[in-house]
């Protein structure tokens, strides 16, 4: 019986004692072990990358093998396979799909991503040295997975172009030659953002009635009610437009004090290659590996609870980190005051046998987990009687966008707000600037006010 799913694999490519930790392909044939070299050439890629590009794989085993003997020619597979990801694989009139994969049509956005991937892989897996040597047979004598996978690569590279024009390929080749031939249908053009940020109007409840804790001793200070490692993470977020994930990177030695003007100094640091804050160790992977036998929150599965993902923003220093701009600056003050409160009432501290440098810890004192946060987010944000959706801003990233439409206001420049922001590109921050329509009409209300004042005065 063929079948195609993912599991968790230790892969090792030489006989040192490294490992790492794969999402892999297990197939009637055994794990697909090209698809595991291919990940494994592609380490810096992150955790989102690796499931996407195994999702997408899989979906072509399944599809080759729900279709056994139906092809003789790969070209004309491979385009199949295509449509169906774009369209679906189910009659409409009927209901039915004899294949049984069932797939639903995708959006053109979703079909070019998964197309994405496996012309990477298949353009990796031609250039093979060992592929030269053994070519695989036909579809129809094909008896494994790793069989197939080398014939969809051999087509890849004897035409050039992973899915190439299905005609006549000299004329193809003519139109141009750098063109994947199967595309998608022309999706509507549309900004492809909804203005998403937290309300303002709305900041100080959630900090104040919001981020509260539940208490059931009747000799509880003030300070037993308030939950301050939500109020320290929320300040972070909204008045330093740090991303969650940011924020989970973040070592106890990363939160300096400016005794001089008596506000925090945050630094986030790359999670791999940021300087170690033990100069015994020239980077913080090394720093965790031999300190307390962790890797970077970046290299654990999402999955596991200590995975923290990392967006590569762009880094002022050579030691690997930027620093949190906070606006208003007076927030690093009233940041500075929150955490050490934490620290003071709060913060539990690891265990002996579990120790970490991570700054926010659980109840048990192990680093915070994203998933943890983002649910006592969400309760916090129905504890003011808001939803918690994205398209109301009232998610965590919310408070990002919130930060950088109040550098908009505060008249900074885009190249200001890109630095602040901590982007690569100078056009990245303009998602974060754009208006509402209730605020764009009333921009216009005001220019036509002002135009209308203009006239008056000259008549």
């Amino acid at each position: 019986m063929s079948y195609a799913t993912k599991v968790k694999v230790r892969y090792r490519n030489d006989d040192t004692g490294r490992e790492v930790q794969l999402p892999g392909l297990l197939t009637e044939g055994g794990v697909l072990i090209s698809h595991l070299r291919y990940l494994a050439s592609e380490l810096p890629k992150s955790e989102s990358w690796r499931e996407r590009s195994v999702f997408a794989t899989k979906l072509l085993i399944q599809y080759i093998d729900a279709n056994q003997g139906r092809f003789e020619d790969t070209r004309a597979l491979l385009a199949a396979f295509a449509q169906s990801l774009e369209f679906g694989t189910v009659n409409t009139e009927t209901l039915e799909d004899p294949s049984g994969l069932y797939w639903m049509p995708r959006k053109p956005d979703d079909f070019r991503a998964l197309m994405f991937h496996l012309n990477q892989y298949t353009d990796w897996l031609a250039e093979r040295p060992e592929y030269h040597t053994r070519r695989a047979n036909p579809f129809r004598n094909a008896s494994g997975a790793e069989e197939r996978m080398n014939w969809c690569a051999y087509y890849n590279k004897e035409a050039h172009v992973f899915l190439s024009h299905l005609s006549d390929p000299d004329e193809a080749k003519s139109l141009n030659e750098q063109v994947r031939s199967v595309r998608t249908g022309r999706t509507p053009k549309t900004s492809g953002r909804i203005t998403k940020r937290f309300p303002e109007n709305e900041i100080h409840n959630l900090m104040v009635n919001g981020w509260i804790r539940r208490c059931e001793n009747p000799t509880a200070a003030i300070h037993d009610f308030v939950d301050y490692k939500g109020r320290a993470l929320t300040l972070l977020m909204h008045y330093g437009g740090v991303r969650k994930s940011e924020a989970f990177q973040l070592y106890l030695s990363d939160i300096i004090v400016d005794r001089k003007r008596g506000e925090a100094v945050v630094r986030i640091y790359h999670p791999a290659f940021g300087a170690s804050p033990d100069k015994k160790y020239s980077t913080r992977r090394e720093y965790l590996a031999r300190r307390y036998r962790l890797k970077p929150r970046t290299e654990y599965p999402r999955s596991e609870a200590l995975h923290a993902g990392w967006k590569a923003p762009l880094l002022e220093n050579p030691e690997n980190y930027f620093q949190v701009h906070f606006s208003p600056v007076s927030m690093a003050k009233e940041f500075l005051l929150t955490f050490e409160l934490y620290l003071a009432k709060q913060r539990v501290d690891a265990p002996t046998h579990a120790d970490h440098p991570y700054a926010f810890t659980n109840s048990k004192g192990e680093p915070e987990t994203l998933k943890n946060f983002s649910r006592q987010h969400k309760n916090a944000v129905h504890r003011i009687g808001l939803e918690h959706e994205k398209y109301l801003g009232t998610t965590e990233h919310g408070h990002r966008h919130a930060y950088g439409f109040r550098l908009r206001a505060y008249g900074l420049s885009q190249l200001e707000i890109q630095k602040a922001m901590h982007h690569k590109d100078p056009s990245s921050c303009l998602v974060y600037l754009e208006q509402t329509d209730e605020e764009l009409r009333a921009s216009l209300e005001h220019a036509e006010k002002l135009a209308s004042d203009r006239s008056i005065i000259k008549t």
